[in-house]
């Protein structure tokens, strides 16, 4: 069977469609980590995904255990900037929490807040290579405040997915004690 031109068309049209803005830009973000449903034991979003020429995104989820001082789960962080390919990294969560507390204050208010060490498990970003460690804090405010926060730090080749992101979009679920 021939397929000429025209049938050919409804398929290109939407494999373009999907593939995102004539820039070239994805339009999905983050699918390797599913947004999982109900109050995860912890879990954040960082606000909209990126909808412009620019910005930024993140999320991640993952399961804890205060009484063993354990921790898992997957983030995710997607960078875009001016006329260059998104830069996307997946961070799997080393297993030692480094630091929780029930009774942290950041940003004037009072929250809960959790440090942990991640591993760059894959990246579209040359600079930032696979196995590359960082660190990422997530602040959760309580009391009725919404000024939650999460901090993303990583050495000099992966400096530039350092990005702190705070303020009433972000969502975040750090479990009490």
């Amino acid at each position: 069977m021939r397929i000429g031109v025209p049938a050919l068309a409804l398929p290109l049209a939407l494999a373009a469609l999907l593939a995102g803005p004539a820039s070239g830009y994805p339009v999905q973000y983050c699918a390797q980590v599913p947004i999982v449903q109900g109050i995860p034991p912890w879990g954040f979003h960082t606000g909209a995904p990126i909808t412009g020429a620019t910005g930024s995104y993140a999320r991640g989820h993952g399961d804890i255990n205060l009484t063993a001082g354990t921790v898992s789960g997957t983030i995710c962080q997607v960078d875009r900037l001016a006329n260059q390919p998104d830069r996307l990294i997946i961070m799997t969560v080393l297993p030692h929490l480094v630091y929780h507390s029930h009774y942290a204050t950041m940003w004037g208010v009072p929250g809960n807040i959790m440090k942990i060490v991640v591993r760059v498990q894959s990246s579209t970003d040359a600079r930032c290579r696979v196995g590359t460690l960082g660190d990422v804090t997530l602040f959760a405010s309580y009391n009725g405040v919404r000024s939650d926060s999460v901090q993303f730090t990583f050495p000099a080749a992966c400096g530039g997915h350092d990005h702190l992101y705070h303020g009433s979009q972000v969502n975040n679920q750090v479990p009490p004690l």
